[in-house]
C-alpha cells in the first residue's frame, strides 16, 4: 500500500512539473521581473499597489497566475500566458489565438486597472494578472510558433540530459546564468540611466512583444531540435536574458506608474498601451 501511494505521489508531481513547465519564466524570473518594478514604483503607485495587494509586496504574487491557471476558477486564463507566432507568419499576421492571448489579456487588465468603477477584487486580481504577465511577455518562447507549443516539443539536451527549448528557457538557463537571488539580480542588473530607462518603456504592448518575437526566431535558428546546449550557450544568451527581465520590470513599473500615479512624468494613457 505505501508504495502504491507513493507511485502515485511520484505521478501527480511529475504531471504538476510537466504542467507548470509549460507556461512562463520559472518562479526566479517571474521573481526578478516583480522586484525591479518594484524598486521603480513612486511613492503614489508604491502606495497604491499596496493597497490593492493587501500589503504584500508584487514578487509574493508574481508566479500566482501559473498556478491559478490550473484550477477551474482560472482555466480562462491558460492561453493568456503566451502569443504564438509560427515561422511562416508575423505578428499581425499569425491567426487569432482562440481564448484569447497574452497582448489581449494585459490590455483587458490594465484597462480594469484603470477604471476607478471596478471593485478593489477586480482591480486585485487584474494587478496580480497584469504582474505576471508582463513577465510572460519578455520570455522569447511565449512568443514562440504554435506548430511546436512554444518550444515545448523541440527536444534537445542541456548538459546532457533530456529537456525542451521551452522548459531551458522558463529556468534551466536562467539558473546557470547566475545563482542569484532575486534581490541580487535587481542589485546587478538594474543600472541603467534614466534616459536609457525612458527608451526601454517606450511604446506599446504590440512594440514589445515583436521585439520578443524577433528574440524567439533567433533562439529557434540557434537551438535546433537534437542540439546539446551546454556553457557556450549559456554564455552567450545571459546578457539576453538579463536584458528581458530588466525591461521587463521598467515596462511593469511604467505601466503601474502612468495608472496611479498623475505627477509621474513619463505617463501615457493606459489606452496607450
Amino acid at each position: 500500500m505505501k508504495a502504491y501511494v507513493l507511485k502515485k505521489l511520484f505521478i501527480c508531481s511529475v504531471s504538476l512539473s510537466a504542467a507548470l513547465s509549460a507556461l512562463a519564466w520559472g518562479q526566479k524570473g517571474h521573481d526578478v521581473t516583480a522586484y525591479i518594478a518594484e524598486q521603480h514604483f513612486t511613492p503614489a503607485t508604491a502606495e497604491a499597489v499596496a493597497v490593492l495587494l493587501d500589503g504584500m509586496s508584487p514578487v509574493y504574487w508574481a508566479n500566482w497566475l501559473d498556478n491559478a491557471s490550473h484550477t477551474p476558477e482560472y482555466a480562462y486564463t491558460k492561453t493568456w500566458h503566451y502569443k504564438n507566432v509560427d515561422a511562416d507568419k508575423t505578428y499581425w499576421t499569425q491567426p487569432e489565438q482562440a481564448g484569447g492571448d497574452i497582448v489581449m489579456a494585459l490590455r483587458q487588465n490594465i484597462a480594469v486597472l484603470a477604471d476607478s468603477t471596478k471593485s478593489k477584487d477586480e482591480q486585485e486580481l487584474a494587478l496580480k494578472i497584469v504582474i505576471h504577465l508582463m513577465g510572460d511577455l519578455h520570455q522569447p518562447m511565449h512568443m514562440g510558433h504554435a506548430t511546436d507549443r512554444g518550444g515545448n516539443s523541440v527536444k534537445l539536451r542541456y548538459f546532457g540530459r533530456d529537456a525542451n527549448l521551452h522548459s531551458i528557457w522558463d529556468s534551466n538557463l536562467v539558473e546557470s546564468a547566475h545563482k542569484w537571488g532575486y534581490t541580487e539580480w535587481q542589485q546587478q542588473i538594474d543600472r541603467q540611466p534614466e534616459e536609457i530607462e525612458v527608451v526601454t518603456v517606450g511604446g506599446n504592448i504590440d512594440d514589445w512583444a515583436q521585439k520578443t518575437v524577433a528574440i524567439s526566431s533567433q533562439v529557434y535558428g540557434a537551438m535546433p531540435s537534437g542540439c546539446n546546449v551546454s556553457y557556450n550557450e549559456v554564455a552567450y544568451w545571459a546578457p539576453v536574458i538579463e536584458a528581458q527581465l530588466l525591461i521587463g520590470g521598467l515596462r511593469l513599473a511604467h505601466v503601474l506608474n502612468s495608472i496611479y500615479d498623475p505627477g509621474y512624468r513619463h505617463a501615457k494613457e493606459p489606452s496607450a498601451f
